[in-house]
Formats: C-alpha cells, structure tokens, sequence
C-alpha cells in the first residue's frame, strides 16, 4: 500500500484574494501560434502569482503585434498604447506623475530597436522603475515580414532574401546603458519566464527581457534563425531559476557552486542553479558582455538572467525627487507657482 502524500492542488485565489481569471484580459486577434500569446499567458501567471492589484499597474506599448499584447492581460489595469516608438519615454512620465502604480511596457524589435531605439536607451539610462519587455521575432509583422533591427546577420526572409547586417544584441545594450536587470527568454518557455518576471517585477528600477517570440507566419521557415525549430536548436539555458516573494517562506540553501541566490531590496529572493556549464556571476556586468558577444559569435541563443544590480539608483533618487504627494494628485495651487516663485528660479539661473 502506497503511503505517498498527494500533491496539493494549485490555490484557486492568490494572496489578496484573486483568481486567475481576474489577470485576464481581451481576446487574442494575432495569429493563431503566435510566441506573443504565449507570452500573454506567461504574464497572467506572473502577476497572479505575485499577487498585484490589477488595478494598481500601468500597460505601455507602442505600435507593432507585440505592442497589442497589453490589452489580452489585466483587463482592469491602466493602459496606454503609444506612438510608433515612443512606449519609453510614456512610460517614464507615468512613472514620474504617479510612482505608485508598477509599470509594464510591452513593445517589440521594431519599436525597440528601430524608431524607438533613443527613448529605449535614455529610459534605461535614467533607470525608470519598470518592467520593459521586448517581444523579439527579427522581422516587422504588421508589415509583412522585412528584417527588424534584431535579425541576424545571414538569416533568410521567407521571400528568400539574406540579411546583410549585423543583429542589434538589446541585452548587450542594455547592459552597456546601465540595465540593473538583463535578462533574455523564450516565449514557449513558461518554467523560466514566469520566475523572471515575478523578479523582474520586485526589482528597484529598470527590469529589461528580451523574450524571444517567433513569427509563425513571417519567421517559420528553413533559414530563419527566429524559427521555431531553429531556436529549439540553438538555445542554451544558463541557469534554472525559482522566484521566493516575501510573502512566502524563504530558504535558501545552496552548496558552493550549484548556484546563486540574489536577495532583493523588497526582500525577495532570485535562486538561480547552474545548468550552463560555463560559470557565470549575474553580479559582473563586463562577464556579462563576453558572455553574451562569445554566444553570439557561436550562434547560441542563450537565456537566462545575465545581469542584475539590486543597489542602483532609480530615476526618483538620481533627482533627488520629493516623497509624499504623487504629481498626479496635486491640485491647480500647487503645480502652478506663483509669480513670486518664479521670479525666485529665474533669479538662481543668472
């Protein structure tokens, strides 16, 4: 007779007492298989799990398949779909008028990397309080299937042309631009996604995820890199990684060189174990580099989380910003100085 314990089943609510049905959002118009509802699917499991208020987050996103996604999850939240390229510097005013609200930006290479690439860069650079993720398949979808910024150098369009440009590598960047959270995934890999984003949500300041998201309909053909089968191929997992919120009992028991473990400031914790045999500090920004410039020169897609700063300084702080009163909530009185006011700044400008 068998004397092992059944599992228990999933809790039906979450800590604040939600479904998660009630992380849901519209129904999908992108095309059927698309890595982007896979995503959808991987961020409603996130947000339940860490038990946000729906109501209390913000959704960004530009223009572009990826930047229709906030509107199929938190269908009680914020939301705010930008110009072609412009999801970046919106979300930093949302974040400067109310930082209560956590910030979600949902965008793509297109808008990323392309027109959108200087408000990325500066937005990363002022380290915004948010959670930027970039749905990456290489081409432009919405039309019909050109190379993006992000396609690799030699990959083949489904027309059969081959790109002659070097790939823009955004978590290369985002580290170089100062990133305090880089880390890259795969749409079709919920058991990695899902605990990098509950991190990528409880980390003070800019969380970066480059989700590579394949295009079924413009990327899934022999030659393409971005294929399905082709990054099945070519990914690599630097580590396994499980997500301890602060609400939940936390151990953390690791023997020297099975893994690491990153408190946050919030005091959560990030535990990572090895599964890449290369040895890798999550803390080294410069490894991070080689790294990820080692794998690209070898084909390698590789995932994982590359880099996190727990101690940086956000936007607020850097300004010395006042706390208290959010600019959202500030009567007429108070966001109009006075003549008095004004004659005394411009005085200090002299």
């Amino acid at each position: 007779m068998s004397t092992t314990t059944p599992a228990s089943a999933p809790a039906k609510t979450n800590r604040i007492g939600l479904e998660k049905s009630d992380y849901a959002g519209g129904k999908s118009t992108l095309c059927a298989g698309c890595g982007h509802d896979s995503v959808t699917n991987h961020l409603i499991s996130a947000f339940f799990k860490s038990g946000l208020n729906p109501a209390k987050v913000a959704k960004l996103s530009g223009i572009g398949c990826s930047s229709k996604t906030p509107a199929y999850f938190l269908s009680r939240s914020h939301g705010f779909n930008s110009v072609h390229g412009r999801m970046g510097p919106v979300a930093t005013g949302v974040k400067l008028a109310n930082p209560e609200l956590t910030c979600i930006g949902v965008s793509g290479d297109g808008d990323t990397a392309s027109i959108g690439m200087g408000g990325f860069v500066h937005l990363l650079r002022r380290n915004v309080p948010m959670v930027y993720i970039v749905e990456n398949n290489g081409v432009y979808g919405l039309t019909k299937g050109q190379f993006s910024a992000t396609a690799d150098l030699g990959t083949k369009s489904k027309s059969g042309e081959l790109n002659p440009f070097q790939t823009v590598d955004l978590c290369s960047l985002a580290i170089e631009m100062g990133c305090t959270f880089v880390a890259r995934s795969f749409s079709g890999d919920a058991k990695q996604l899902v605990p990098l984003v509950e991190a990528a949500l409880h980390h003070h300041g800019t969380a970066f995820i480059d989700v590579i998201s394949p295009c079924v309909t413009f990327g899934n053909h022999d030659g393409s890199t971005r294929s399905y089968d082709a990054v099945r191929e070519h990914i690599k997992a630097l580590q396994e990684l499980d997500f301890i919120t602060p609400f939940d009992e936390i151990k953390v028991d690791y023997k020297e060189g099975d893994g690491q473990a990153v408190e946050m400031p919030d005091g959560s914790w990030i535990r990572l174990k090895k599964l890449d045999q290369r040895d890798h500090n999550i803390k080294d920004a410069t490894a991070a580099m080689t790294l990820l410039h080692q794998a690209r020169d070898k084909g390698e897609i590789l995932t994982g989380l590359f880099y996190v700063n727990e101690n940086g300084k956000d936007l607020a702080e850097t300004l010395k910003l006042p706390k208290g009163e959010p600019l959202y909530a500030m009567n007429a009185d108070k966001l109009k100085p006075s003549r008095d006011v004004l004659i005394k700044i411009m005085q200090d400008f002299r």
